[in-house]
């Protein structure tokens, strides 16, 4: 049996397996039924690729083949998915991304209303289905079914995201945003925008094809020039999901995660609300912010290189943050899943609440 899903679900070329249009409906079909609900009700939402339209409705075709409902909130972030799909009382949430990848590529990501993502024993039931069925790669015809998507869902993980820090203010900061032309692109900026920054917003413009092309968090020289140039008090970047972010500050230097991971560290132990005195990172983070940490009686622990291993050490410590140096963290205790945008306004209230420059 071939090991379709990794540790952020199936991922491979869109139109190629298991990313045909027939094996998606088969994917579909064999999640709907491993469940074990009753008349399940799904979620499903996607990024700005091209081949996100016609996956989606493949998968609404094999989920609606399956005898169950699917409600499609159209282009969100994965984090956003993750959030809804608890809120709203739905039984599994699906997104249609590749994240950081090129746009030729794609991938399916399920979450469940805990907002963990879908464990081994169900992945394993998937592939098991997959595995016994004869299914001949195709490239389909674009297809969709906009009649489902309800354009109110992103709104309301706006309004999520606007609450979790009562009283953030951030007028007078200037931020550059660059949005990777992917889901966070008619989001993010408005968001930023309600609590009270400037926003100079980059790469909004999804063509299905521009997502993560040069731009984002995988290329952030555009970013570090364009801060410098508006005078920006910092900027972010994040990928084609937003389910990560980086950061520039305002001398146009680039702040990773594991830089990220010890600025807002630094700061909840300084308010006694680090718990456990433990911070989660991976085998990739650097020396030195295991050595920072010390030096605050902070002790590091190293899970192997994934947001999934990162949360089943997250859980067991009963630390609450942890991340990749990539800008993938983690709060448990607001999120089981990466968001960039979460990540992004709790550096914002540290820099806030503290009155220092990011830098």
């Amino acid at each position: 049996m071939t090991k379709l899903f990794g540790t952020d679900g199936i991922r491979g070329v869109a139109g190629d397996f298991p990313l045909d249009a027939p094996t998606v409906r088969l994917i579909a079909s064999s999640l709907t039924r491993h469940l074990g609900v009753e008349s399940p009700r799904l979620l499903i939402g996607r990024d700005t690729r091209e081949s996100g339209v016609w996956i989606e409705g493949s998968f609404l075709a094999g989920v609606r083949a399956a005898g169950a409902e699917i409600v499609s909130a159209g282009v969100i972030t994965t984090p956003g998915i993750a959030y809804l799909t608890g809120k709203l009382g739905f039984d599994a949430g699906v997104v249609i991304s590749a994240s950081h990848n090129p746009f030729q590529d794609n991938g399916i990501k399920v979450f469940m209303p805990s907002g963990r993502k879908l464990d081994a024993a169900a992945e394993k039931k998937i592939e098991a289905d997959i595995a016994n069925a004869a299914v001949e790669a195709a490239i389909p015809e674009p297809s969709g079914d906009p009649s489902t998507t309800d354009p109110h869902l992103a709104e309301q993980y706006l309004e999520h995201l606007a609450g979790v820090f009562p009283g953030l203010n951030l007028t007078g900061l200037k931020l550059v945003m660059d949005c990777a032309n992917g889901a966070a692109s008619a989001l993010a900026p408005q968001l930023f925008a309600r609590l009270g920054a400037e926003v100079v917003a980059l790469n909004t413009d999804p063509d299905g094809q521009n997502i993560n092309r040069d731009c984002g968090s995988l290329h952030l020289d555009g970013l570090q020039q364009r801060v410098i140039a508006e005078s920006a008090d910092l900027g972010i970047a994040f990928d084609g999901d937003a389910d990560r972010s980086l950061f520039v500050d305002d001398r146009g230097e680039k702040v990773d995660g594991d830089a990220t991971l010890w600025v807002i560290a630094n700061y909840l132990e300084s308010k006694d609300r680090l718990k456990g005195h433990v911070v989660v990172a991976t085998v990739m983070s650097n020396i030195g912010l295991e050595v920072a940490l010390r030096s605050k009686g902070v002790r590091l622990i190293r899970a192997d290189v994934g947001d999934k291993y990162v949360l089943e050490n997250l859980l067991r410590s009963g630390a609450n943050i942890g991340g990749e140096q990539s800008g993938h963290l983690i709060f448990p205790e607001l999120s089981l899943s990466g968001d960039g945008i979460l990540t992004s306004l709790f550096l914002l209230q540290v820099i806030c609440d503290t009155g220092m420059s990011l830098e």
